[in-house]
């Protein structure tokens, strides 16, 4: 399992990401109401401002407080692998 850090400390698994979306528009910000009334919101933006937004496979939404150009880059060079 590929493990990637999302911010302060928090992990995601690679391969369950789907996509990677800025917060800016207005359909994300309905996904991101829709997901926390479902309960499938997770916040790891641990209080600061959410610059990103995780769609993962489980019909999960990770709320991420650095850009989604710095994540895409973290996945790529992503070194950090985890059995289980």
């Amino acid at each position: 399992m590929k493990l990637f850090n999302v911010g302060f400390g928090n992990f995601v698994s690679e391969e369950r990401v789907i996509s990677i979306l800025n917060i800016d528009s207005a359909p994300i910000k309905r996904l991101i109401r829709l997901a926390k009334e479902s309960g499938n919101l997770i916040d790891a933006s641990c209080g600061r401002k959410t610059q990103s937004v995780i769609i993962m496979n489980s019909d999960h939404v990770v709320l991420s407080a650095l850009t989604a150009e710095n994540l895409v880059n973290k996945i790529s060079r992503s070194d950090i692998e985890l059995t289980f």
